[in-house]
């Protein structure tokens, strides 16, 4: 049985997906899409910024990190890495030296479902993180196993290689790249209806629970 999985480098996202996704919030989608959003506990490292790119997965055993460090010769601008750490809280497998050589990739971020060490070193190379928290227990090459591009858990969803993957300050979604448009659409319309709302009750011509209709529910049903 071999030790690596490795699959085939999934297909480029076409540009649209950039363009339509562009000002979608992924708390928006959050209003309307009931899945495909990480566990909230996979939390922005240092200061929330916004991230859209194609998902590159891998899944590493507990202490070990050799098939990373491999996998970052195959990254290209734009991409994602999106860790399964196979239940592992406690062995970080990604800090500063593996930001600097994904930086110098061209990657657009990564979310890893466990925890993360050299917190400032990865801040200074200004690569949005997300992950579980810190330690300073790091993984190793110790020659384990290890899959890449292949179907992963992280943060209790199932991450395909390719997939669309938008984090913000609000946490991680991932998308089929199928899903794109009409997420984008719904949450753009959704965005527009918002600030007309947040407008009115500037205004004071408006109350919230007269927007969202749950003032006329308390009055039908109270």
């Amino acid at each position: 049985m071999k030790k690596y999985v490795i699959g085939a480098t999934p297909a480029a996202l076409d540009p649209s997906v950039f363009e339509l996704l562009d000002d979608v919030e992924t708390a928006t989608v959050g209003h309307f899409r009931h899945w495909g959003f990480m566990d909230p506990a996979i939390q922005a490292l240092g200061t929330p910024t916004r991230v859209i790119g194609r998902a590159i997965t891998l899944a590493l055993p507990a202490q070990d990190s050799t098939l990373l460090h491999h996998a970052l010769s195959q990254l290209r601008p734009g991409d994602v890495v999106v860790i399964d750490r196979l239940g592992d809280r406690k062995h970080a497998c990604w800090g500063g030296g593996v930001t600097q050589q994904a930086s110098k990739a061209g990657a657009a971020g990564a979310v890893v479902d466990g925890v993360c060490t050299d917190p400032s070193e990865i801040a200074a190379f200004g690569m949005p993180v997300w992950c579980r928290g810190i330690s300073p227990i790091t993984t190793r090459i110790y020659d384990l196993a290890g899959m890449l591009n292949m179907p992963v858990s992280c943060g209790g969803v199932v991450v395909n290689p390719g997939d669309v993957i938008l984090a913000d300050e609000n946490g991680v979604l991932v998308l089929p790249p199928g899903d794109v448009a009409e997420v984008a659409e719904m949450a753009k319309a959704k965005q527009a209806r918002q600030r007309a709302n947040a407008e009115k009750i500037a205004a004071g011509s408006a109350m919230l629970g007269q927007l969202s209709g749950a003032s006329g529910h308390v009055a039908r049903d109270g």
